[in-house]
């Protein structure tokens, strides 16, 4: 990893990684576009962005298969690879399956997390449990959660026994930050890594003449980046907090890493945390 990039720990005395890493929900599936994202989480992982997140749910496993031929070729020591079970497959069995599968997809033995997709009908301490189990034969380095509250993750962490909860992957923009007021606490205090996925939100970033556009084009210009490198930059300024980012061209991923290079300093972030206000709500929000 290049000394130039900023890592925290990824969960309770977890590997250190890069802030940002690398999405792949609605990654190109087919044709020339898959070629080019391929080719763009590539150069990512050349850039450090070694974290590289994806779900069986994504296209059907098709991003599992994407970044499976992505890697192949590469040391995948230096590579921190996570995928996600649907709450559908989540039973015990099902989800002991639906990792052989991903692993399959993937063409890798073993994942760096994997992770309960979100909350569904499947009795929680079974889910984990077989996470648990999963860690035992080394299919996966550590488990985690998507989409939980702190009441879920309390529920979660309680049905565990040998392994903790390595991360909880959130919804995460500057236009959603109600998990500032319960989920983020919480996760800090536990040492449970908070992973911000949709880190743009899903709307137009704001015009550079608004006052929030102006703020981000200041910042961007000051550390030479892009606003989308700003946002990433402001999001994981807390240690343990993580943001991957879908990017499938080489000049976003690109952008995007730049992220990893600098850090806004505490009248910066009071600047951003103004322009971009919290919602009284603390209600958790998923896509």
């Amino acid at each position: 990893m290049a000394a130039s990039l900023i890592a925290y720990p990824f969960g309770p005395a977890g590997r250190e990684l890069p802030r940002v890493g690398q999405g792949s929900w609605q990654i190109p599936e087919r044709g020339a576009a898959a070629e080019e994202a391929k080719l763009a989480l590539r150069r990512g992982i050349e850039l450090g962005m070694v974290h590289v997140d994806t779900a069986e749910m994504y296209g059907d496993g098709r991003a599992e298969e994407l970044i499976g031929e992505a890697i192949q070729g590469l040391p995948r020591v230096e590579l921190f690879i996570v995928s996600k079970v649907l709450p559908s497959n989540a039973s015990y069995q099902g989800t002991l399956r639906a990792c052989e599968r991903s692993l399959k997809r993937l063409r890798t033995d073993y994942l760096d997390a994997y992770l309960l997709h979100w909350r569904g009908s499947q009795p929680l301490a079974d889910t984990m449990r077989a996470l648990e189990k999963l860690v035992d034969d080394g299919k996966i380095r550590s488990l985690g959660v998507s989409n939980f509250d702190v009441e879920d993750l309390e529920e979660a962490e309680e049905a565990l026994e040998r392994h903790p909860i390595a991360c909880n992957q959130v919804l995460y923009h500057p236009w959603e930050r109600g998990i500032e007021h319960r989920v983020v606490p919480w996760c800090e205090k536990q040492s449970v890594a908070i992973v911000a996925y949709t880190p743009f939100g899903r709307r137009s970033l704001p015009d550079a003449a608004t006052p929030q556009g102006k703020l981000l084009s200041e910042l961007a210009a000051k550390y030479a980046a892009s606003v989308h490198a700003v946002i990433l930059a402001f999001l994981t300024r807390r240690n343990g907090t993580f943001a991957i980012p879908k990017a499938a061209s080489i000049a976003h991923v690109e952008a995007n890493a730049k992220a990893n290079q600098f850090r806004l300093d505490d009248a910066e972030i009071a600047q951003v945390e103004k322009a971009f206000p919290r919602p009284r709500s603390a209600e958790l929000r998923m896509i």
